[in-house]
């Protein structure tokens, strides 16, 4: 579909669903919508619209490095928007769509640093071997009361039976069931979105929960996920909670993470490239976990791109401490579950919840792509725990940072302009955290040393 075709598509959707206000959608670097709310009869989906490119280098904090990686100063960019991500937002009691838009240079070359992009571009890479690639998401995050007060710790919000819960509940059906009237609503709000949901369960956490959307295209679940937090996120405000994607939102409790099932198929056959005709796995299965083992490392930035991330991953929490791989072995960083020869897939485990799903995915599929290309071999399988083995990754998001920006091989896939921006960005985020002085400083040092 053309660019004419897709303007008259969106206006004919538009018009049949008596839309009275359309949310211009982006990711920015965070994963959060930014963009602008436009009447109807002022939105032109042939024209697109305007945004400062700097939009694209804003910290979670809302501020920006010290350097410019802009073009020029501060420029414009050019938004355009996508038929297939056309939607309605059911929460608004107007007519209301929304619709992610593309980040266009003006001389019409795709803009860098936009996340879309960016997926894109690694795609771009599987569909010039005659490849595609398909995954699968898995989401875990909390519920928790309302607090107003940052300095107050969280704590579980009170379900139907006006209590909270009481020890932890893993794959409990009548925990899931104490929030029904979120969950109910929730599958509601996915379903006129599109959002193909597929199992949701009751993870270790008080009141953490997990879904799993349906595996398919990146793009496509990338938009799925990035909507999903905000949907989520809006349906539990209306029930005078919140829900937190925060890697590790509670002491004492596990953290939170993206789950990401990988495979690879043959664009002409649909044949996947994980198994052998004789059912067994092939080299491109060992290479493509080899190349996660080599690259995941320095890609840190992406799976885990806050302070907070890195307190999610510590030993027999669920949450990996090296990148051993085994067969549904779920101590390793990279586990192979079970199944038949053409759904054979690599779990990679390293992500938090917390992180951009366009570049996590991104990531996820640049690492198993060099792999490939240069025939990493992994590790053997292993047997017993990983938990075990010694820490094979950044504990810190500063070294992340200089592990990534020293990677070559990463920097040719993204691309050193938006290597270097993203590094920027984390390390300012670094800086402003690393000025906040902490209530167990204060406690324990004040007076003690």
């Amino acid at each position: 579909m053309n660019a004419e075709e897709q303007a008259r598509a969106i206006n004919a959707w538009l018009d049949q669903n008596q839309i009275t206000e359309i949310e211009c959608l982006i990711p920015d670097m965070t994963g959060l919508a930014r963009g602008k709310i436009v009447p109807r009869h002022k939105y032109n989906p042939a024209e697109g619209l305007r945004l400062p490119e700097a939009v694209l280098s804003m910290t979670v904090t809302g501020d920006y490095p010290e350097q410019d990686f802009t073009a020029v100063s501060d420029p414009d960019m050019r938004l355009v928007p996508d038929f297939a991500t056309l939607r309605p937002v059911p929460w608004e009691k107007e007519p209301t769509a929304q619709i992610i838009h593309d980040c266009y240079n003006f001389d019409g070359t795709p803009a860098e640093l936009a996340p879309r992009n960016v997926l894109k571009r690694i795609l771009k890479l599987y569909e010039d071997e005659g490849l595609k690639a398909v995954v699968a998401p898995e989401m875990e995050f909390y519920l928790v009361e309302v607090q107003a007060d940052e300095d107050i710790p969280l704590t579980p919000p009170v379900g139907r039976t006006r209590r909270t819960e009481a020890g932890r509940q893993s794959f409990s059906i009548d925990a899931v069931n104490e929030y029904e009237g979120i969950f109910d609503v929730m599958y509601d709000w996915c379903e006129a979105q599109g959002i193909q949901l597929d199992t949701l369960i009751h993870e270790m956490g008080t009141a953490q929960m997990e879904i799993n959307l349906d595996h398919g295209d990146p793009l496509e679940l990338a938009d799925q996920a990035f909507l999903f937090k905000r949907t989520v996120r809006e349906v539990a405000i209306r029930h005078n909670m919140y829900a937190t994607f925060m890697a590790k939102p509670m002491q004492g409790q596990p953290g939170s993470a993206m789950h990401l099932h990988q495979s690879v198929v043959d664009l002409e056959t649909g044949r996947n490239i994980f198994s052998n005709e004789d059912g067994g796995p092939s080299d491109a299965f060992f290479h493509f976990i080899g190349g996660l083992q080599t690259f995941l490392p320095p890609a840190m930035p992406f799976f885990a791109p806050y302070v907070n991330s890195y307190r999610r991953l510590s030993r027999y929490t669920s949450a990996p401490i090296n990148l051993s791989w085994g067969f549904d072995n779920r101590t390793c960083g990279l586990r192979v579950p079970h199944s038949v020869p053409q759904a054979r897939r690599v779990e990679n485990r390293l992500a938090g919840v917390d992180v951009n799903p366009y570049l996590a995915i991104a990531a996820s599929l640049a690492c198993g792509y060099l792999g490939m290309k240069q025939r990493v071999r992994p590790s053997e399988p292993l047997t017993g725990s990983a938990y075990e083995q010694p820490h094979q990754l950044p504990r810190h998001l500063d070294d992340a940072v200089d592990l990534l920006r020293g990677c070559e091989p990463l920097a040719d896939v993204f691309g050193r302009h938006f290597i270097e921006t993203y590094g920027a960005i984390k390390e300012a985020e670094y800086r402003e955290y690393f000025d906040v002085i902490s209530p167990w400083e204060r406690r324990f040092l004040l007076l003690h040393v």
